[in-house]
């Protein structure tokens, strides 16, 4: 039982890390499907807990998959989810570094890079969007999503104002009995 899930996990995440254009928050969305919609491993709850931890703790944003791996199925699973999101991108990365140096004088590597911006930059917007409805139960929740994406659009100030003025909000909302 132990080994099928642990072989699960090593496909599911191997085959999220070949896509990761833009790093691990760029599959967040199709992560949180797969682990929460298809694969019924937890909740959305949950999985919205282990993402918040992996993004407060210090290190890289897949920490995130790294958690769900232990979640499952214990050290085990950290180590198998940790090196299956890891080894096959790493090992794409190397690849595609060698072929972008080798041939950075063409017109088709420079018509690839600027193509992949965009994905990029549009996978981590819907980490984001897919975050956001997990996270958020009522209006109250909304309202501080919005206000604090709002402020990080429109702000030069560092993001960390936007986290610290939100928590503040729903705790005295909660404290004050506005929100559950």
């Amino acid at each position: 039982m132990k080994d099928d899930l642990l072989l699960q996990m090593a496909v599911a995440f191997a085959t999220l890390s070949l896509v990761s254009i833009g790093g691990a928050n760029a599959v967040v969305p199709e992560l949180h499907r797969q682990v929460v919609d298809q694969l019924g491993w937890m909740d959305g709850a949950t999985f919205t807990q282990l993402f918040a931890i992996a993004q407060v703790a210090p290190g890289p944003n897949v920490l995130v998959v790294s958690l769900i791996g232990w979640h499952m199925a214990g050290p085990a699973g950290l180590a198998v989810a940790t090196t299956a999101i890891m080894l096959p991108s790493s090992v794409l990365a190397f690849a595609a570094g060698r072929l972008v140096t080798r041939w950075s004088h063409t017109r088709w590597i420079e018509i690839a890079k600027a193509g992949l911006v965009p994905v990029a930059v549009g996978l981590i917007l819907a980490s984001g969007v897919v975050m956001a409805q997990a996270a958020d139960h009522d209006a109250l929740g909304v309202m501080i999503t919005v206000a604090a994406a709002g402020f990080i659009v429109l702000s030069d100030r560092n993001p960390l104002w936007a986290l610290a003025t939100a928590t503040a909000v729903g705790v005295a909302c909660f404290r004050l009995g506005l929100s559950a």
